[in-house]
């Protein structure tokens, strides 16, 4: 049976976020945002493993205490300048570790509400499929293309479309080979959608949401309350 790992790019700065902190350090409920994202894919009963990956010059990890989040996790000094190149290192770090058909997860760094449920359903509706997935949520909202000027220029039709969300999983093997011939993408997905296959969609909620701007921390901060029962 294959074994499920995870890796975490946590290497960007968050330039969206206006901080001199990088986004994934900024405090949530008495923790930095990363230590949310990482507790979730630690504490699922699946994952034998997570790697964070950080940048080389990282100096913010020491400042925090992370033992608690137990044996699973490991560390890796080898971030790369874009999203894709960390998880590709990343994957080269789990290399000695991870077989060519076992599951990897890749979940982002601000994204601290992922529930265990959402992600066993992951697990669960990926365990036999052929290519894996993503979580990701139907778009609900009506959709307007701007112009040159910020005006609309045209509505577009949202049927069929979905938000992408994290974790995404897919087949080290596989992962590994479509990063490495289609680098560059914003997500794994599109590397595997550009390798030829059909990733397959699992619908997730809202509260998986991706910590942008300052603002999505006190979003974030009332749903991990609310979900601890606070």
């Amino acid at each position: 049976m294959p074994s499920y790992y995870a890796i975490v790019p946590a290497a960007g700065t968050g330039s969206r976020f206006a901080s001199e902190t990088p986004k994934q350090y900024r405090m949530l409920a008495g923790r930095p945002l990363l230590y949310h994202s990482l507790a979730a894919l630690c504490r699922h009963e699946r994952i034998e493993r997570v790697w964070v990956v950080l940048a080389l010059n990282d100096r913010w990890w020491r400042q925090h205490d992370w033992t608690s989040l137990g044996y699973k996790l490991e560390t890796a000094f080898c971030g790369g300048p874009t999203r894709s190149g960390s998880v590709a290192n990343g994957l080269r770090a789990a290399a000695t570790a991870v077989h060519d058909d076992d599951w990897l997860l890749v979940h982002d760094a601000a994204r601290p509400c992922l529930s265990q449920a959402m992600l066993t359903a992951l697990c669960d509706q990926l365990a036999d499929d052929p290519v894996g997935g993503i979580l990701a949520l139907p778009v609900a909202d009506t959709l307007k293309r701007a112009d040159e000027s910020q005006r609309i220029a045209c509505t577009e039709p949202r049927d069929g479309l979905w938000q992408a969300q994290t974790p995404q999983m897919f087949r080290y093997g596989l992962l590994a080979n479509a990063l490495a011939e289609h680098p560059g993408g914003t997500d794994e997905a599109s590397a595997v959608e550009a390798a030829g296959f059909h990733p397959k969609l699992v619908q997730a909620d809202a509260s998986n949401l991706k910590v942008t701007y300052p603002a999505d921390l006190r979003l974030a901060e009332l749903i991990l309350r609310a979900r601890a029962g606070k």
